[in-house]
C-alpha cells in the first residue's frame, strides 16, 4: 500500500473565527435551539454580560439593560467603556482582554479572554460600541470579518458599552429565546450582585437580599419548614432552609458570579460542612443524608483564581481561595462551622425543627432500608439485562465528553412508539426508556413507592439521581406520548412523580414534552410537518393545488425514517416549568387531587388535538 504523503501542506492553521465555528461546543457546550436553558444562544448572552457584571463588581455602572426583539439581541452597561483603541482587539483577537491585568479586574469570572471572541465568530452581525472620555468608537462584524469600524470624536452618550448581535442561524438552527430562561440568567445575576439592577425588555430586576431572595423567589413559602438562614462573610455567602414536601437535595452554587450547575469543590465542602457543624450542635452523630435530606440551599464563593472544569464553566475544580488564603475546603469548613453554629444557637425554635426534621428522616431511611437493598438488587439484575432501557454512549456525567449536554432520555409508552425512536434516533447521545402502559399514580405516596414499583425503581436507576442529583446521567428528560387523552394522562402520572420526588428535575430545567406533528402536508416535490391547524393551513397554502394530508394518530404510526426528523435537529421540546406561586403541594393536588372536573377542563384545554378527537374520548 502506497504510503500518505506528509508534508507542510498537511499542515493547516485556523485562523481564530474558524476554529470557533469549527468546534463551537469548546466554547459555548451544546448548541440547541433555545429549548434549553443551557442551549448555546444563551451562553452567547451569558458571555457578553460577565463583561458587564465585572465592570459592576469594579464599581463601575450600577445599570445594565438587555433587549431581545426576536433573533437581535442587544446588552448595554454603563461601565467604564473599552478602551478605545483596543475596540476591534478585544472582540476578535485571541488572548486580548483586560482580564489577563490582575489589578483592573480582581475575582471575575472571563479569565480566558473567549468570551466576547466566541460571540463575535459565532454571529451573523454583531456590533460593538464604547463610549468613554466624550468620544465613541464602533465596530461592526459579520461571522467574525470586520465590515466597518467607525470613531466619533465628540459624543453625548453616556459613557459604557453596547454590544449588539445576531446568531448565526447556520449554527444554531431555528432558535428562538425564551424569556423564562433569560430571566432566570438575570435573576441570578442580580442575587450575587446586591445593588444591581438589570432592565430586560423594560422590566426592572434588582435584589437587596441576595441568596436569601434567590430560595424565596424559587420556593413557595408555604413549603419551608423554618424561616431561611441567610448567613454572609468575607468572599462568601451561604442561605439554607428544608423542605416539608421534597426528598432530595437542592443546591444553587456559584463561584465569582458563575453559576456552577456542576457543583464542584465548593458545593462538596459546603455539604460537608453541614453535616459536621449539626453534629457538633446536636452532639449526635446523625447519618449524613438524614441531616440533609429536604436541603434547599445557596452559596457563593469568591475565589482569586477559579479553575473550571470546561469552558462553559459549570463546575469548579479549584481547591484554593487564591494564594496565602485556606483551601476552600476549610474556608467553607470554618465559615459555616462558626456562623451555622452560632444562628442555631440564637435561634431555638429553628434549632427543634431541624432536628425534629432530621430524626424523621433517620425514621424513614430505617423504614426503606429493607426495600431499598432488595430493590437495588433488582435494579442490579435488571441493568444487566434492562429491557426497558436503550442506552447511548454520552451521559452528563462524562466531564470530558463535548457532546455530554446532548445526552437524551426519551420516556415513551407502548412498543410501537419506542421501537419508532429507538430505530431513528442517535445512538451516541439519546436512550430510551419505555414503559408498559400508564404507569402508577404517586400522588400523596411515600419514598417506599418508588423502591417497590419497578418501573419507578428503574426510572430512577437508569436517571441515577436516588441520592443527589450530582451524577444525574442525561441532561434532557424528554416525555415522548402520544398526543391524546391517554397521551395526556402518561404525561400528568410521570411529571407527578417528577414533582413528588424529584422536583429539582424540574426546577432545573431538565424535562421536557416532545412535541410530535400532527400532519403531514406533501406533494411530489415537498414534505411538510405541521404541530397546528395554523401550520397545516400556511402547509396547504404553500404547497397549492391538491396536496395529500396525513394525520398522525399516535407515535407508533409514524416510520422510523419519518421519526428521525422530530428528534433529530429539528425536535421541538416544550420544557416543564414550575410556578412558583403555587406550592407543589397545592401542584401536585390540582393535578392528582380528587378535583376531577377542574383536571378534566384542564387537559381538554391544553391537549393539542381536534376538538372531536376529545369528545370522541370523554375522560
Amino acid at each position: 500500500m502506497a504510503e500518505t504523503q506528509y508534508t507542510e501542506d498537511n499542515i493547516r492553521s485556523l485562523d481564530w473565527k474558524e476554529h470557533i465555528r469549527m468546534r463551537p461546543g469548546m466554547y459555548i457546550g451544546k448548541l440547541g435551539d433555545g429549548s434549553s436553558a443551557d442551549d448555546g444562544i444563551y451562553i452567547l448572552l451569558k458571555e457578553v454580560l460577565d463583561n458587564c457584571i465585572d465592570e459592576f463588581v469594579m464599581g463601575a455602572g450600577k445599570t445594565i439593560e438587555i433587549s431581545i426583539q426576536g433573533e437581535r439581541v442587544i446588552v448595554r452597561d454603563y461601565g467604564r467603556g473599552i478602551p478605545l483603541g483596543k475596540v476591534v482587539d478585544v472582540v476578535s483577537k485571541m488572548n486580548t482582554g483586560g482580564k489577563y491585568d490582575t489589578r483592573a479586574f480582581k475575582k471575575s469570572v472571563g479569565l480566558n479572554g473567549v468570551g466576547t471572541k466566541a460571540v463575535n465568530a459565532l454571529s451573523a452581525f454583531f456590533k460593538v460600541e464604547s463610549t468613554r472620555d466624550g468620544k465613541s468608537k464602533s465596530a461592526e462584524f459579520e461571522i467574525g470579518e470586520l465590515k466597518n469600524e467607525e470613531l466619533l470624536e465628540e459624543t453625548a452618550r453616556r459613557r459604557g458599552t453596547k454590544v449588539t448581535f445576531i446568531p448565526d442561524e447556520s449554527i444554531f438552527k431555528k432558535y428562538k429565546y425564551r424569556n423564562e430562561y433569560v430571566e432566570r440568567m438575570v435573576k441570578n445575576y442580580v442575587y450575587l450582585n446586591p445593588g444591581l439592577t438589570i432592565v430586560f425588555n423594560g422590566e426592572k430586576f434588582h435584589s437587596e437580599n441576595g441568596l436569601k431572595d434567590l430560595l424565596e423567589d424559587n420556593n413557595n413559602a408555604e413549603d419551608m419548614l423554618y424561616p431561611i438562614i441567610h448567613l454572609k462573610g468575607n468572599d462568601i455567602e451561604v442561605a439554607i432552609t428544608h423542605s416539608k414536601t421534597q426528598y432530595s437535595e437542592e443546591y444553587h452554587s456559584f463561584v465569582n458570579g458563575q453559576h456552577t450547575t456542576q457543583g464542584g469543590t465548593h458545593q462538596a465542602a459546603f455539604r460537608e460542612a453541614m453535616v459536621k457543624t449539626i453534629r457538633d450542635f446536636y452532639g449526635k452523630s446523625y447519618d449524613p443524608s438524614d441531616i440533609r435530606k429536604s436541603i434547599i440551599s445557596a452559596i457563593s464563593i469568591k475565589v482569586m483564581e477559579p479553575v473550571f472544569e470546561s469552558q462553559t464553566k459549570t463546575k469548579l475544580g479549584s481547591t484554593d481561595m487564591g494564594s496565602g488564603l485556606p483551601t476552600v475546603r476549610t474556608y467553607i469548613n470554618d465559615f459555616v462551622g462558626r456562623q451555622l453554629d452560632n444562628y442555631l444557637h440564637k435561634n431555638p425554635d429553628t434549632a427543634e425543627k431541624l432536628q425534629r426534621k432530621i430524626m424523621q428522616a433517620e425514621k424513614e431511611r430505617k423504614e426503606l432500608s429493607g426495600i431499598r437493598k432488595l430493590a437495588r438488587e433488582r435494579a442490579k439484575k435488571a441493568s444487566l439485562h434492562n429491557k426497558k432501557l436503550r442506552d447511548c454512549r454520552v451521559h452528563l456525567d462524562n466531564m470530558k465528553n463535548d457532546r455530554r449536554l446532548e445526552s437524551t432520555l426519551f420516556i415513551t409508552e407502548g412498543d410501537s412508539a419506542s421501537g419508532s425512536i429507538t430505530k431513528s434516533r442517535d445512538v451516541n447521545t439519546q436512550a430510551v426508556f419505555s414503559l408498559r402502559g400508564k404507569p402508577l399514580n404517586s400522588y400523596g405516596m411515600s419514598k417506599k413507592i418508588v423502591y417497590e414499583n419497578e418501573e419507578f425503581n428503574l426510572l430512577q436507576a437508569a436517571l441515577n439521581i436516588e441520592d443527589s442529583m450530582e451524577e444525574l446521567r442525561y441532561n434532557n428528560i424528554v416525555i415522548a406520548t402520544d398526543a391524546d387523552v391517554d397521551g395526556m394522562h402518561i404525561r400528568l402520572l410521570l411529571i407527578t412523580f417528577f414533582l413528588q420526588f424529584f422536583p429539582e428535575l424540574i426546577k432545573e430545567g431538565h424535562l421536557y414534552i416532545l412535541q410530535t406533528p400532527l400532519f403531514r402536508v406533501r406533494n411530489k416535490k415537498e414534505t411538510i410537518y405541521c404541530y397546528s391547524d395554523e401550520e397545516k393551513r400556511e402547509a396547504m397554502a404553500k404547497l397549492s393545488g391538491k396536496p395529500e394530508i396525513t394525520r398522525f394518530k399516535g407515535l407508533g404510526e409514524i416510520s422510523p425514517d419519518e421519526f428521525k426528523h422530530f428528534i433529530g435537529d429539528d425536535i421541538r421540546l416544550e420544557p416543564v416549568m414550575l410556578d412558583k406561586a403555587m406550592s407543589i403541594e397545592q401542584l401536585l393536588n390540582f393535578y392528582m387531587g380528587k378535583n376531577t372536573p377542574d383536571r378534566q377542563k384542564f387537559i381538554i384545554n391544553n391537549l393539542k388535538v381536534e376538538v372531536d378527537l376529545v369528545e370522541d374520548n370523554q375522560l
